[in-house]
């Protein structure tokens, strides 16, 4: 049980976190506007992730310093099924505002007609969402591998 890689309470764990954490700041920060509803969803998203990456970065900090195991199957069931439920808001509201990119930047040129539109910066939010979740996605499947390890 305790050879879990990246299981809650270790470094690596708290780089993952930490990596979500910034990433989904970036992504939230990236946004130039509100004008969109992908993005408005985008937005969303990456702050609800921001603020559950935060929670978790404590708790692994508080196991890290004061030097505990985190062995309790209840709160890791719980982890584990905010984990996911934050991994599918944030792909699927990095999916659709990635959409809106190429439907602006490729499809109808929209962003050449109006170069003031910032059409980067949404390109960049995007990316950063993308890497935000796939922390998330690498978090949630440790989580999940350490959970069943205490079926075994």
């Amino acid at each position: 049980m305790n050879d879990v890689v990246g299981r809650p309470g270790t470094r690596i764990s708290l780089v993952l976190r930490v990596s979500q954490l910034v990433c989904a700041a970036a992504s939230w920060l990236a946004i130039p506007s509100w004008s969109y509803s992908a993005f408005i969803y985008l937005y969303c998203s990456m702050y609800l992730q921001f603020l559950w990456s935060l929670g978790l970065v404590c708790v692994d900090i508080i196991c890290l310093v004061t030097n505990t195991a985190f062995n309790d199957p209840g709160f890791a069931s719980v982890v584990l099924v905010g984990d996911w439920c934050i991994g599918i808001l944030s792909f699927s509201a990095a999916t659709a505002s990635a959409g809106v990119v190429i439907l602006f930047k490729r499809d109808t040129e929209f962003c050449r007609a109006f170069p003031p539109f910032a059409c980067d910066q949404y390109e960049l939010s995007a990316i950063l969402a993308f890497m935000a979740w796939s922390f998330i996605a690498a978090s949630a499947l440790s989580l999940f591998w350490f959970r069943v390890s205490f079926l075994v």
